[in-house]
């Protein structure tokens, strides 16, 4: 897939497994995998968090392979989702360091650039988030306030 704004492509990044069977030397069950994903949820982890902890404390090499539900969807159904989504949140705390970086190094225009692209990654993912209804309608993005939504 192209990149939103440099018109590359991607090159790098992890593969799953071809095998979509359950090995053999998994030994947790789909039922215990949702209380692990449930627990580390209230712990305050977003579902990256908790699929790399599977990974790499459980031993768990994909929770949708075992569960048949993505780790955003066991969330749901144990209503432990955050108000907005961990990829808005992530661009929005972005969005924070260069506006604090922006701050102390005025003349550097590469940081203002990366300002104006983040800021139109924010409100692309915000139209497309309403539209699916992932967040309402009614909620309004207010750059002055992006401290409260990242804290």
């Amino acid at each position: 897939m192209a990149r939103m704004h440099s018109r590359k492509k991607g090159k790098s990044g992890s593969h799953k497994p071809l095998s979509r069977q359950k090995a053999n030397w998994i030994r947790y069950s789909d039922k215990e995998i949702e209380m692990l994903i449930a627990k580390l949820a209230k712990d305050d982890k977003t579902a990256s968090e908790i699929g790399i902890i599977l990974r790499d404390v459980y031993g768990v090499p994909d929770v949708r392979m075992l569960t048949n539900k993505s780790i955003t969807m066991v969330m749901k159904e144990k209503n432990l989702t955050k108000e907005l989504p961990e990829d808005l949140i992530a661009l929005m705390r972005k969005l924070v360091g260069i506006k604090a970086h922006a701050v102390n190094n005025k003349q550097d225009m590469t940081a203002k650039r990366g300002h104006q692209l983040t800021e139109s990654k924010i409100k692309r993912l915000i139209k497309y988030y309403k539209e699916s209804g992932r967040i309402p309608v009614a909620w309004k993005y207010d750059p002055t306030k992006l401290k409260m939504y990242t804290e």
